[in-house]
């Protein structure tokens, strides 16, 4: 059962190795960085590891520059499955799904 959303701020250092040549002169996170600290925070409030997770979705919908704050907000599903979306001041950066991987 859903038990509502929750919030998480998501730390990525303005010195994140991942900005270096993603792209030079205009750096902006990777997508796999921003589902990895996704993961992370999910399964930090879920106590469920990452491979037991697949990405139904994703999508990136505003580049995110070195030193932006950036929040998770989650939700679990009645399916089991997790409702992302990560924010930044300006609005929603990126959003998905995660569904629970079959034994």
């Amino acid at each position: 059962m859903a038990a509502g959303p929750v919030e998480t701020a998501l730390a990525v250092p303005r010195e994140h190795p991942a900005y270096d040549g993603h792209f030079p002169g205009h750096p902006i996170l990777p997508g796999v960085v921003i589902l990895a600290e996704v993961m992370a925070a999910v399964e930090a409030a879920t106590a469920r590891a990452p491979p037991q997770w697949e990405i139904s979705s994703a999508k990136f919908l505003d580049p995110v520059t070195p030193g932006t704050a950036l929040t998770l907000v989650h939700e679990v599903l009645d399916s089991g499955g997790v409702r992302f979306e990560v924010r930044s001041a300006t609005g929603v950066v990126a959003s998905g799904t995660l569904a629970r991987r079959s034994p």
